[in-house]
């Protein structure tokens, strides 16, 4: 009996073991498809986030304005873009998040995320005029502080937001949305910036493809592209091992994420290391070969590759994972 018990824990050992060094985290877990991801932390950014010598200003102190504090009197900004976008007293846009729950209210951001995105308190807040008062209402976090909730989902600021009228959380990750009066989506479906300027066109020319496949380009060969055909990319300040980003922020206007594919939803796509990165910022990315992928907001259609070789970081990716293309 002691032997067979000595056995059993000898091969549970290697079960975990293997699981832990998959792609080289410290510690794994499973995402709600049942893959193994990592518990990472973000790798140092570099100095100009990664997304070249265009970026818009964002100091290290920007958001400093956006931390946790009361919202005070609600107002509704009237945006040209966005439509009507619910606002603190100071008029700084209030966001949801998909990731959160409305029924029963939940927030799903904690530690990281929480900083990128801080929470707005329940506190002082009072309902914008001409808007439905009963709308408001709040939510305990973990930490058994209380946020404010509208229809529900709970509300954030964005920490890049610098002055009022800024909407730069809009479409971050693909979860993140400026919220209406109402609590809902301010502009359902909209991914931010120029991802969404050719999105019409991109849509009717959009052939019927997996999740993630492989498409032949004239002069880059076989790189993968996502399930509208847009090119997918790899950011050199990354890492897979341990699985970190270095794309935060302001460079995720720029390259948004890539969101989980399931396995059996690609085509010629290497299966090894095909995990669910779980972000600090509670953003859900996929990865192959345990690196983080991306697409680029300048790519209006399927087809472009213009993220390859950008700052002489970004490269399109190979059905393998590597970098198409980058230096060796």
């Amino acid at each position: 009996m002691k032997t067979w018990r000595n056995v059993s824990l000898a091969v549970t050992a290697a079960a975990v073991m293997a699981l832990t060094t998959a792609c080289g985290q410290d510690t794994v877990t499973e995402s709600p498809n049942g893959q193994a991801v990592g518990n990472a932390n973000p790798a140092q950014q570099p100095a100009d986030g990664g997304y070249g010598s265009d970026k818009t200003g964002y100091g290290d102190d920007a958001g400093g304005a956006a931390a946790s504090k009361a919202a005070g009197q609600l107002a509704v900004w009237d945006s040209k873009k966005l439509g009507k976008v619910l606002t603190d007293s100071e008029g700084f846009t209030l966001y949801r998040f998909d990731k959160d729950t409305v029924s029963p209210p939940k927030s799903n951001c904690e530690g990281d995320c929480a900083k990128a995105w801080p929470v707005v308190p329940a506190g002082d807040a009072t309902a914008a005029p001409g808007t439905d008062a009963s709308l408001l209402g709040e939510v305990e976090r973990a930490d058994g502080t209380k946020q404010l909730t509208i229809g529900g989902w709970p509300m954030y600021r964005f920490a890049k937001d610098a002055k009022p009228g800024d909407a730069k959380g809009q479409g971050v990750g693909g979860t993140w949305f400026a919220s209406a009066p109402d609590g809902k989506k301010a502009a359902v479906g909209a991914g931010g910036g120029d991802a969404e300027a050719g999105g019409g066109e991109a849509e009717a020319e959009k052939p019927d493809l997996a999740g993630m496949s492989v498409r032949k380009d004239p002069k880059l060969g076989d790189i993968v592209v996502d399930s509208k055909g847009m090119t997918v990319y790899r950011f050199e300040k990354d890492s897979a091992w341990p699985m970190k980003t270095a794309c935060t922020g302001a460079c995720l206007e720029k390259w948004p994420v890539v969101p989980p594919v399931e396995k059996n939803d690609t085509e010629g796509i290497l299966k090894k290391g095909f995990v669910v990165f779980d972000r600090p910022d509670g953003i859900k990315q996929q990865t192959i070969d345990c690196w983080p992928v991306y697409t680029f907001s300048g790519d209006a259609k399927p087809g472009d590759t213009n993220g390859q070789g950008v700052g002489g970081t970004w490269y399109a990716v190979s059905p393998e994972g590597k970098m198409v293309g980058a230096p060796k």
